[in-house]
């Protein structure tokens, strides 16, 4: 059986005495193991980190930019490989985990413009003979602790811009899928990055707390569920360090009757049953306003029906299995729960059937129509393939719908009005909001985050965000006095 150990100084690095299974999600067999680490792993991480950023933190950002575009190109290359470690330890279709990779890549493109992005300001004669200017310097060491659902592309959001900006970086991945977040790492010291730069520490709650305890770290940038976010923002605050923690989604969709409801309805599959709905931005509940619910289950129900469900390495699967059983039969309960509390489950995907993949954590796309919002399949992250539908009498009451709404990651709207629109994208209480897009994550950038209880800390994930999370500024206010000017000398310089 194969052992994921941590990643330290350019090399794999044995530490910590306990270890966790890794499946293949299809199969439900064990595929390797990894190691979990501990106090004293993280202590040999943050020692190597230190060493490593004595000289990159001088190193110049024109310097830094040219191993980005180096490791630009090397993923590029290694695009196949990458999609397929993740797909075998997460689940989802090669397409899927290639399309997740571009997303993490435009911000290592972004990373490339680092010495723009660094620029300080400068003011002139502030007072008489005073000039006062900024720059950007680095944090020191960063921590990024990022979850399964994505293990390329969120540490793609986090290390190489905090490492553009001068920083060290302790990665700690997700336990369940680490490989091709290892595997990131290892391209980006063939880019150029100095070993050491980036270090790796798998774990669990042990290894987080280390992090967030040692005084040497200066940052901790996290994505997972809203409870661990808030757990990680609290503890790390008595610890005076930054965080940036992301957490749960509940993201609606509001069809207003004006929509072009086949539009609407080929958005929702893609939005709510890609990734088999194990996405932070994926749509979990449609809001049908006034009379379109009825034409949207019409379009939706057979449409849902063709997807093919399989396992990664089926080329025609268009959604693989959840990534593990305890996360199926959590997803299976909630359903059971809409069941019991009444709404209408118009296609049931629990009995799905595989041959040969009969102990994979598969499970079909589900529709329920009629949920109210008292119900736990509207209340709860269910993360997966579990789409609500919720009618609404009046753009109003939609409105209220989302503003209610506990967690503010992303939402959409299909409509035809450009007032309503306009007048959604105002008054919505979220971070990201599509007209006629369904999952309205933005480019890099912009910046990813959401707000409500999807947030914790005060910066969001890439962009400019990023920039002013992964730098502290320092201001300089100068003068310098007149000396007395002789005019220009001509003769041998001497010592007297």
């Amino acid at each position: 059986m194969k052992i994921i150990k941590h990643y330290l100084n350019g090399q794999d690095h044995d530490g910590g005495d306990r270890t966790s299974d890794i499946f293949n999600p299809a199969t439900g067999e064990v595929i390797s193991k990894v190691q979990l680490g501990d106090k004293k792993v993280v202590n040999e991480a943050i020692d190597i980190s230190l060493k490593a950023l004595e000289s990159w933190s001088k190193t110049t950002p024109a310097k830094r930019a040219s191993i980005m575009f180096n490791y630009k190109k090397l993923i590029e290359d290694n695009a196949n490989t990458i999609a397929e470690l993740v797909s075998k330890e997460h689940g989802k279709t090669i397409e899927d985990a290639k399309g997740s990779l571009q997303r993490g890549l435009e911000v290592v493109e972004y990373a490339c413009g680092i010495p723009n992005l660094l620029k300080g300001e400068f003011s002139s004669q502030v007072g008489t003979g005073i000039d006062t200017f900024s720059m950007k310097q680095p944090l020191g060491i960063c921590v990024g602790i990022t979850p399964f659902n994505f293990p390329v592309m969120i540490p793609l959001w986090m290390f190489p811009l905090a490492t553009a900006c001068g920083n060290a970086f302790i990665l700690k991945p997700s336990e369940r899928d680490p490989s091709s977040t290892l595997k990131l790492v290892e391209l980006y010291e063939q880019a150029g990055a100095p070993k050491g730069l980036v270090n790796v520490v798998n774990g669990d709650k042990e290894v987080v707390d280390a992090l967030i305890e040692n005084k040497n770290i200066s940052s901790i940038s996290f994505v997972g569920s809203s409870k661990v976010a808030s757990y990680i923002y609290e503890k790390s605050a008595t610890y005076n360090k930054r965080v940036q923690a992301l957490g749960s989604a509940k993201n609606h969709m509001v069809i207003m009757p004006d929509a072009d409801v086949e539009q609407a309805s080929d958005a929702l599959i893609g939005a709510a049953f890609g990734s088999a709905g194990e996405r932070c931005m994926a749509i979990s509940v449609a809001v049908a306003v006034g009379n379109v619910a009825d034409d949207l289950i019409k379009s939706i129900t057979p449409k849902i029906n063709q997807i093919k469900v399989g396992p990664y390495n089926d080329k025609l699967s268009e959604m693989g299995p959840i990534v593990s059983k305890q996360a199926l039969d959590r997803i299976k309960s909630l359903i059971s729960s809409g069941v019991d509390d009444g709404a209408d489950l118009l296609v049931d995907g629990r009995d799905i059937k595989l041959q040969g993949y009969e102990n994979g954590y598969f499970i079909g796309p589900c529709l329920f129509d009629n949920v109210k919002t008292n119900m736990s399949i509207y209340k709860e992250e269910i993360f997966g393939p579990v789409l609500s539908i919720v009618r609404a009498d009046n753009y109003d009451q939609a409105l209220k719908l989302v503003k209610e709404n506990p967690y503010g990651n992303g939402c959409s709207i299909f409509t035809r009005d450009g007032d309503t629109a306009r007048d959604f994208s105002n008054e919505a209480n979220i971070g990201m909001i599509g007209v006629n897009i369904p999952i309205p994550v933005p480019v890099a950038y912009y910046s990813f985050g959401g707000w409500k209880n999807s947030i914790f800390g005060g910066h969001n994930a890439y962009g400019m965000e990023a920039i002013r999370f992964y730098t502290k500024v320092k201001t300089v206010t100068s003068k310098w006095p007149q000396g007395i000017r002789q005019g220009a000398e001509f003769k041998m310089p001497t010592l007297g």
